[in-house]
């Protein structure tokens, strides 16, 4: 399957797919998220075929980009669905996906959205304390229900990638402690109302290497063969996702490379994988596209002050995250010179990239690629700046999935005291 490069220039010009950002900008304004479906498809439909001949279900991670037209595109491919909310699961639904595909992670599940999710059908719940199985179990007898779940186990497994990020590790609050599962497990197998059907886990984010994710797999193995031994019979094992994409200097292994490894892995135990891809399949899905509102010059840096803040992008501010920022025209009549591109927010961490080096100018059109993951579903509205637009790209076809919010948006909900 090849995987598609949406984002090319034609005749000097940045083109998504067969539209030109020039007319996105000019149709919808900037900032203007921009993600192309052929993208989308080209990823996740070579993950699948990664694992032909192995049982196995994709789910699509919704918190790395949850627009309807997204999990759309998804679901008509087939995909389950990672949710870590409500929300996120009545999203999937809205989007036309199948709520018995859905997996319920999130180490902070309430009881209305347990009770909600067993409602809708989920297919299993991925629990993550002895408390919250307790709340669990109460739900399902409430509802008259057996709730499928699985316990994710924290192996203590250094992720090597970004502390907020590396999910892993023994100090971290996800998961139950490995070595603590087998008594919860048993615990759980014998309460009437739960089904015990899988083992979960998830040690990080951007991994891009595959080594720590099989020697997971392998401690993930062990649990699965001691829990036989009590007559705790395990159909699936839930290894997460986090497969990394390049941004900058990485050389990850390919998605499909993690899944062939994993399914080597599992040395044909009758055992159904289940992976849970998000950045992986939008991130260089999308790209921002951004219009340089002044230029500023001091002893020390030169800035492009742009109409995109960290409210809109917060990646780089939060994680050091590094996007790759083109010209959306090649021809400038600008020499090359370093630049700072920054927002209009009173921060000094608004800033979307540091030190590049490019001809610019005030009106400028940029593009920050790799803006389909955790760049949109991570905005906010700080200094009462409504959030950007979204627009897919299918083929030659333009279509706004998200109308840019206007100000009175900002504060329709709001009331002042009364007089």
């Amino acid at each position: 399957m090849t995987i598609v490069d949406a984002f090319n220039y034609v005749d000097g010009c940045l083109y998504a797919e067969g539209v030109s950002c020039e007319q996105i900008a000019r149709e919808h304004g900037t900032p203007t998220f921009v993600y192309s479906r052929a993208a989308i498809e080209s990823r996740y439909l070579a993950l699948d075929r990664a694992l032909d001949g192995t049982p196995h279900r994709i789910c699509y991670a919704v918190k790395a980009n949850s627009n309807l037209a997204v999990l759309d595109v998804l679901a008509r491919l087939g995909a389950g669905f990672d949710i870590v909310s409500s929300g996120e699961l009545q999203r999937v639904i809205a989007a036309g996906g199948d709520a018995s595909k859905v997996v319920f992670s999130g180490v902070g599940k309430r009881a209305d959205e347990i009770t909600e999710a067993l409602q809708a059908g989920v297919t299993c719940f991925n629990i993550e304390s002895a408390e919250e199985l307790g709340v669990l179990a109460d739900c399902a007898r409430v509802a008259g229900v057996r709730a499928h779940m699985a316990l994710r186990v924290n192996p203590n497994v250094d992720a090597q990638t970004h502390p907020y990020i590396s999910t892993g590790l023994k100090g971290s609050k996800f998961g139950v402690a490995i070595e603590d599962a087998l008594a919860l497990y048993l615990q759980a197998a014998a309460i009437p109302c739960l089904q015990v059907v899988g083992v979960a886990c998830h040690i990080g984010s951007q991994l891009t290497d595959p080594s720590p994710m099989l020697d997971a797999l392998q401690r993930v193995l062990a649990l699965v063969g001691e829990l036989k031994t009590h007559g705790v019979n395990i159909a699936h094992i839930d290894m997460g996702g986090g497969f990394g994409i390049r941004y900058q200097n990485e050389t990850p292994h390919s998605p499909t490379q993690f899944a062939q490894q994993l399914a080597l892995g599992l040395g044909g135990r009758e055992l159904e994988l289940l992976l849970e891809p998000g950045r992986s399949i939008v991130g260089e899905a999308g790209v921002l596209l951004t219009r340089v509102i002044h230029t500023k010059h001091n002893s020390a840096r030169s800035f492009l002050i742009a109409d995109a803040a960290m409210n809109d992008l917060i990646r780089p501010a939060l994680y050091q995250g590094w996007h790759p920022l083109r010209r959306v025209h090649e021809a400038s009549d600008q020499a090359a010179q370093t630049w700072d591109l920054v927002g209009p927010v009173c921060e000094s961490a608004d800033f979307l990239a540091l030190q590049r080096t490019l001809p610019a100018a005030s009106g400028d059109l940029l593009a920050l690629e790799c803006c389909g993951a955790y760049s949109f579903v991570m905005s906010s509205n700080y200094n009462s700046r409504p959030r950007a637009a979204e627009v897919m790209v299918d083929g030659g076809q333009l279509h706004l999935v998200r109308a840019r919010e206007q100000i009175a948006d900002l504060f329709a909900t709001e009331r002042c005291l009364p007089h």
